[in-house]
């Protein structure tokens, strides 16, 4: 499975020690050479700072060859080069949370999962408990759905419990 992540994920995954889970989930990740730029950057929180600098050997750093203009257009320069790497690696999903990159994204025919459903993914698994994780999310600067969409969220964790076999 080809996945490449934008910064935005790997931050906050990252932040609330749960990067593992992109390991785990898809065996390995493939970030542009400017997302690794902004993990690195000073203004970075210190964790991830160390994180990025010590990468772990299932994350491969890639530069984006061609030069999508179109793509580039209205988009970071992370977001515009996560992009144009998925579209040159086929990959099978792009990591990002940013609204408007994940428009351009769908344009492109890729599949795009946010950090919200790597957790989501990961709970499925059992290799989270979705309500705590979610609630350590909280705790950072990330931007939460609305209410609403996050009550979904816990609502289908529930169902999963509950259909979940004793052991």
């Amino acid at each position: 499975m080809i996945i490449v992540s934008d910064t935005t994920p790997l931050h906050y995954l990252i932040l609330i020690e749960r990067a593992q889970l992109l390991a785990d989930l898809f065996n390995s990740i493939i970030i542009p050479e400017s997302v690794f730029a902004e993990l690195s950057h000073e203004k970075t929180p210190a964790r991830v700072q160390q994180w990025i600098a010590d990468v772990p050997a299932w994350v491969e750093i890639k530069r984006a060859s061609a030069a999508n203009t179109e793509v580039a257009k209205n988009l970071g320069r992370g977001e515009a080069e996560a992009i144009n790497l998925a579209l040159e690696e086929k990959a099978d999903a792009l990591l990002m949370d940013d609204r408007k990159a994940i428009r351009e994204a769908r344009k492109n025919n890729l599949t795009v999962i946010t950090t919200l459903g790597v957790l989501e993914l990961a709970s499925i698994k059992s290799l989270i408990d979705f309500p705590a994780v979610l609630n350590e999310l909280a705790q950072t600067s990330f931007r939460l759905p609305p209410d609403e969409i996050m009550a979904e969220l816990l609502n289908r964790y529930k169902i999963r419990k509950q259909t979940l076999p004793e052991t």
